[in-house]
């Protein structure tokens, strides 16, 4: 509970610095700690009272009024917004998440005409143009099919005005199309590009091997030998190398696939890095940096969905194997649970009650829990993962699918409902309250891809469906119905 309590806090408190600190003179700490209350005090009940339930009341107050006090702080001491103009109907201060636009150079007549001219009447006809903080936006009537109409305005423009700007494709709050020219921050940062290389493969490399070491050790201990046994026997190391060897195998594939993929779209995107911890699992997952916006909404599904798929295909047969040399142990009310990977309750996820049930067999029953095996564990956090990526919120892979499939706009209201759906299935399983939590700190808004407009083909919608129905699978219990056919 300390653990979590401690990654939680660090990762609301760099939300806070790096987001709400910029559009407020509140303290960032003292707007930490009032969204830290409710943490706290639902840690405190839980370390005091073990596994005894919260009270409905000790969970909805703190829920309902620390974020109005939030709020109230936010808006107290709230800074005047920089341009009359930049406000909320502007969907321009989203076009370029991994860059803050400059003020664009104002266009001249000459430039101007030349814009216009770029605009097919058959195509697009311009309406009008407006000069934004940080675009110049191009207003008009969308007469041709969108992929058909991005490609053409955007090759005239650059044909003109060569690469002085990215041109985005989006839709305002009003479901109406836009062309939006940013300026391009490649061509003002090329010296520094050209200094600082954008893989590093040393470091790649040395991050790789220092985490293969730490998921070793973790291994290690995962099998019930000491610290101190293995550093006076350091043969006894490959006690934990089918930990180590099944975990770093589930990452690579997972940042290799997302990786590769980003390359296939030309997306400029770092080489991945891995997250070594000297303690706990060993490892804090791995990631890399895309360092360019995608250029459409298929990039944006693909790229999403090939990473979960081949994290969730490369944990399945991990899992299932581990779960064959895994042992089934009594339930104990009081320390059987989610991350009690020495007596594991699988009751809380329908996949994984039921393959616990067809593997283990009779010998499981709801009065049983598992004592996994290394490899198991393994097979379960990439589960777990599977399911926390696909929560359908602002920059998980859910979240960027969901945008994908149906736009930008519903991506937040099915994200709003998501969050609450989580609070909900919490109240249920208190071992998801940090989730909930945590996903409350978590920005809706997803990033937009350059052409926001154009949608997807059937077949994607019908994998970004199925993919998600997964979730669900994941992540809701089992049926009394099944459970009964299963004798669980």
């Amino acid at each position: 509970m300390l653990f979590w309590l401690l990654i939680l806090g660090l990762m609301t408190y760099w939300l806070l610095q790096r987001g709400v600190a910029q559009i407020t003179r509140t303290p960032v700490w003292l707007l930490w700690l009032v969204m830290m209350t409710p943490a706290f005090i639902w840690g405190t009940w839980i370390w005091i009272y073990d596994q005894k339930p919260i009270p409905a009341g000790l969970v909805i107050i703190p829920f309902i009024v620390c974020p109005c006090l939030y709020w109230f702080l936010v808006q107290w001491g709230r800074l005047p917004p920089p341009s009359p103009e930049s406000d909320i109907a502007t969907p321009t201060n989203s076009i370029l998440p991994l860059e803050k636009p400059s003020l664009p150079r104002p266009l001249d007549q000459q430039e101007e005409d030349i814009l216009r001219s770029c605009f097919p009447w058959t195509v697009f006809p311009l309406h009008n143009i407006e000069y934004r903080l940080q675009a110049v936006i191009c207003r008009g009537q969308l007469r041709s099919n969108p992929d058909q109409a991005y490609q053409t305005i955007r090759d005239n423009i650059q044909a003109k005005f060569s690469d002085r700007f990215l041109i985005a494709f989006q839709q305002d709050l009003q479901d109406k199309p836009f062309f939006a020219l940013v300026p391009n921050p490649s061509q003002k940062k090329a010296d520094s590009l050209q200094s600082e290389p954008l893989t590093r493969p040393i470091l790649a490399l040395s991050l790789f091997v220092i985490t293969f070491f730490t998921t070793t050790t973790a291994g290690v201990e995962m099998a019930d030998i000491s610290l101190d046994a293995w550093q006076d026997n350091p043969g006894l190391l490959l006690a934990g190398l089918p930990y180590s060897i099944a975990l770093m195998a589930i990452l690579s594939i997972y940042v290799s696939a997302h990786y590769l993929m980003a390359r296939w779209y030309k997306i400029k995107a770092t080489l991945p890095y891995f997250i070594p911890i000297p303690f706990w699992l060993g490892t804090l997952g791995a990631f890399i940096q895309m360092r360019s916006p995608f250029p459409h909404r298929q990039a944006l599904f693909d790229i999403s969905i090939v990473r979960v798929l081949a994290g969730f295909i490369m944990s399945l047969p991990l899992l299932i194997w581990g779960l064959s040399q895994s042992t089934v142990v009594s339930f104990d009310p009081k320390t059987s649970g989610f991350f009690n990977f020495e007596s594991l309750n699988p009751s809380f996820s329908f996949l994984l009650t039921v393959l616990s049930k067809l593997i283990l067999g009779a010998g499981l029953t709801a009065e049983h829990a598992i004592h996994l095996h290394p490899v198991a564990i393994v097979g379960y956090l990439g589960l777990m993962i599977t399911a926390f990526n696909l929560i359908p919120i602002g920059q998980l892979d859910g979240g960027h699918i969901v945008h994908a499939m149906l736009g930008q706009k519903t991506s937040l209201i099915i994200g709003q409902v998501a969050r609450f759906l989580i609070l909900i299935l919490a109240l249920i399983h208190s071992e998801f309250i940090i989730l909930a939590l945590l996903l409350f700190f978590f920005p809706l808004q997803d990033e937009p891809a350059l052409n926001d407009v154009s949608e997807l083909n059937n077949i994607r919608d019908v994998i970004g469906l199925s993919t998600l129905g997964l979730l669900l699978l994941i992540i809701l219990p089992m049926p009394s119905v099944v459970a009964q056919w299963l004798n669980y």
